[in-house]
C-alpha cells in the first residue's frame, strides 16, 4: 500500500504518515513514540499534517546542560561535540543520561495542508514541544556556540507534527526572553491552578487559613515564575528557596517571594526547617523547581499533610519521590508537572509583562549566559 506523500513528497513507506504523534517518524525501535524512540527520520520532506521550522536557536532544559557541563568539567568545545553527536546520532536531542532536551525557536518554512497548528510560512515561533521528540538536524556544526550556555545558537531544521504545539513569538519581546520563558511555561500554568484550587476550597469552607507555597529554586526561570503565579493566584504567603546567597539577594531584590530562605534541597531536614521556619508552617503547595537530583525526600519533608508536591525538576526520582513520601509516612498529593497547561504560554508571558522583578531575574540570567 502507497501512503499520500508530503507536500515535498519522498513519504512512501508502508506506513500511516498522517499519525498525529509522529509514528511515521520513529526508525528504531518500531512501535514506540517519538519521545522513546532511539532515533528519529529526519528527512526535511513533510507529511500533509507536518510543519518545517527553519531553525535558529535551541534552549537546552537545564537540568541537561548542568549533566553535560559537569560531566566535562565545563569545557564548552567538548559540551558542544557531544550536543552535536546526540543530534546527528538520534535525530533528536534528548540527553541520553538525563532523559531530557529542550525547546527552540525558528521560523516557519512549510506548513503541511492538514496540519492543525495554524502555523503559516514566515512567522516565527517557539515549540512548545519537547526537543526530545522532535525532528531535528543542524546544519552549522553548531559554529556560533561556545558550549557555556542553555541557549544554543545554530542552524538546521525541526518536524512538528499535528500534536505539537508551538507558539507565534510576541513583537515587543527579544525572541531570547521570549525562548528562555516559554521554555519553562508550564511550571507557572500548573502552579496558578494548583493554588487558585486551594484558594478556592478554603474559601467555600470558610478556613481562613492562608494558603501556603514554598519553590525550592526560586530564583531561577520556571521558579521565579512560579513564584509570581502563586501570588496571583492568591496564596497568602510564599517562600522562595535557594542554595546560594547571590541567589538569595537577587530574589529578595526581585521581590516575587514574600520570604527567601537559603537551604541546600539535597539536606532533606535542612530544606523543611528552612520553609517551616520561614512560613510558620509546612507549606500546603510545594513546588521543585531545581536542576539537581536528590530534592525529592526534603520537598516532600516540607509539605503539610493533605499538601501537594509538583515536581517541574527533569532531575527528580520518581521512585525517591514516592518510596520517600511512604517512609515518612506523608499523606501528600505529588503531581508530575508535564510542561503542558492549557494557556501556559500567555499566562507565563502576562507573568514576564507585568512582574518587573521577575523580567528582571531573566534578563540578568540572559545578560550572564
Amino acid at each position: 500500500m502507497r501512503v499520500e506523500g508530503g507536500a515535498s513528497g519522498g513519504w512512501d513507506r508502508e506506513v500511516d504518515v498522517t499519525s498525529p504523534v509522529g509514528l511515521h517518524r520513529v526508525v528504531e525501535p518500531a512501535g514506540v513514540l517519538p519521545q522513546a524512540a532511539w532515533r528519529l527520520d529526519t528527512r526535511p520532506e513533510i507529511a500533509p499534517n507536518e510543519v518545517r521550522i527553519r531553525v535558529e536557536r535551541l534552549n537546552l532544559d537545564a537540568a541537561s546542560f548542568r549533566q553535560l557541563s559537569e560531566k566535562h568539567g565545563g569545557d564548552g568545545d567538548a559540551v558542544r561535540a557531544e550536543v552535536l553527536d546526540i543530534i546527528s546520532t538520534r535525530g533528536k536531542m534528548q540527553n541520553p543520561v538525563t532523559g531530557s532536551g529542550g525547546m527552540l525557536i525558528g521560523t516557519v518554512e512549510e506548513a503541511g495542508r492538514r496540519s492543525p497548528l495554524g502555523l503559516k510560512a514566515g512567522e516565527r515561533v517557539a515549540t512548545l514541544v519537547s526537543l526530545t521528540l522532535t525532528p531535528l538536524v543542524v546544519t552549522d556544526g553548531l559554529a556560533g556556540w561556545d558550549g557555556r550556555s542553555e541557549q544554543v545558537p545554530c542552524e538546521g531544521w525541526a518536524i512538528l507534527f499535528a500534536r505539537s504545539v508551538a507558539a507565534v513569538l510576541p513583537a515587543d519581546l527579544d525572541p531570547q526572553l521570549s525562548l528562555a520563558v516559554l521554555d519553562v511555561c508550564g511550571a507557572p500554568a500548573l502552579t496558578s491552578r494548583v493554588v487558585s484550587r486551594y484558594v478556592a476550597e478554603r474559601a467555600a469552607e470558610g478556613d481562613a487559613r492562608p494558603v501556603t507555597v514554598a519553590v525550592v529554586g526560586g530564583a531561577g526561570k520556571s521558579g521565579s515564575l512560579s513564584l509570581a503565579a502563586a501570588r496571583r493566584a492568591g496564596a497568602g504567603r510564599t517562600v522562595g528557596v535557594v542554595p546560594v546567597v547571590a541567589e538569595r539577594d537577587a530574589l529578595v531584590a526581585a521581590g516575587v517571594a514574600d520570604v527567601v530562605a537559603l537551604a541546600d534541597a539535597r539536606d532533606p531536614v535542612a530544606l523543611s526547617t528552612a520553609v517551616t521556619s520561614a512560613l510558620a508552617v509546612p507549606a500546603d503547595v510545594t513546588v521543585v523547581c531545581v536542576d539537581v537530583p536528590g530534592c525529592e525526600h526534603g520537598a516532600v519533608l516540607a509539605t503539610a499533610d493533605g499538601g501537594t508536591v509538583i515536581f517541574f525538576s527533569m532531575a527528580t526520582s520518581f521512585a525517591a519521590a514516592a518510596l520517600g513520601a511512604e517512609g515518612l509516612a506523608a499523606d501528600v498529593t505529588m503531581l508530575v508537572g508535564n510542561g503542558y497547561v492549557p494557556g501556559h504560554a500567555e499566562l507565563a508571558l502576562g507573568l514576564l509583562r507585568g512582574e518587573p522583578g521577575v523580567r528582571g531575574l531573566f534578563e540578568a540570567r540572559l545578560a550572564a549566559d
